[in-house]
């Protein structure tokens, strides 16, 4: 479907919404700007018979919008696609319209070189405990239940939320500290165990958050996961293969769940703004001295 279509079908959907159904201009316009916005941020194509209209992209760019200008906008996009079926009789499949979670308060990630600190400090179960929440980004709940058929030597197999299976590359490092783990403890069927149950995810937590305060840091397991995903794009991996390995649903989730830290912005921004060079290059050109 061209931008020209695209437009068109926006167009006549706004007229819809003020002649037939009465709505307001103030509304009508809030409805343009969501739409506008969507059409020029999300792809439309053709499969199997089907219109595809792909709002990935535009869920990116509202990504840090207020939660409230979120849902109005969704709201927009899926008042539109309602139309589209019902008044213009296309077969349309949206992506990336289902609702998210977004959270009010983020955790702060926990700096690279005070989690080395601490791991330095802790004994091997300790160790092993941050290990795996920081280098696989596992939620806390995974850790709990992880049972030692789950671990080969590159890979680990994690259910998530709905059961949902995920694979995580295990690095050398964590698996050769599993293994001394499993030397120490022989635990029988889960990683962490105590008795023949699993160390519940409160458990756990205590843990890990008794270890960090005694270095002097407040730190949760979720802050460990949060870690993990900032210190990754941050480091230049790609959002779709952190979405992955977080096990979430929707890259729109990990892209509000993991915000790039403001050194990280400006140092990109400082690269790649050709203004930025410009006025580099000009600097170097002025008169040393006092000479003007």
């Amino acid at each position: 479907m061209k931008s020209e279509e695209i437009r068109g079908l926006i167009e006549d959907f706004l007229n819809y919404l003020f002649d037939v159904r009465g709505y307001s201009e103030a509304t009508v316009e809030t409805y343009e700007i969501a739409l506008r916005q969507m059409g020029q941020n999300s792809h439309f194509y053709e499969e199997d018979g089907v219109t595809m209209l792909d709002i990935t992209p535009f869920r990116f760019d509202i990504s840090k919008n207020s939660k409230k200008t979120i849902v109005k906008k969704l709201s927009a996009i899926r008042s539109f696609v309602k139309y589209l079926e019902d008044q213009c009789h296309l077969k349309i499949r949206v992506i990336g319209l289902e609702s998210i979670k977004i959270p009010q308060n983020l955790p702060k990630p926990i700096e690279e070189r005070y989690i080395t600190e601490v791991m330095q400090m802790a004994d091997i179960q300790e160790r092993l405990m941050v290990m795996m929440l920081y280098g696989l980004g596992l939620r806390i709940s995974e850790l709990s239940s992880l049972k030692l058929s789950q671990i080969k030597k590159e890979w680990i197999e994690v259910i998530g939320k709905g059961s949902k299976s995920r694979q995580i590359p295990l690095m050398p490092s964590i698996y050769t500290l599993i293994e001394r783990y499993r030397r120490d403890f022989a635990p029988r069927e889960y990683l962490f165990e105590k008795g023949k149950s699993p160390l519940n995810a409160a458990q756990i937590r205590y843990k890990v958050t008794k270890l960090f305060k005694a270095a002097g840091i407040k730190a949760t397991p979720h802050q460990l996961r949060h870690s993990f995903a900032t210190h990754l794009l941050n480091n230049g991996a790609r959002i779709a293969d952190v979405s992955e390995l977080l096990g979430h649903e929707t890259m729109a989730t990990t892209q509000v769940y993991t915000k790039l830290g403001s050194v990280k912005k400006m140092q990109e921004y400082m690269k790649a703004h050709p203004l930025v060079s410009e006025e580099v290059g000009s600097r170097s050109e002025e008169p040393k001295g006092g000479e003007h």
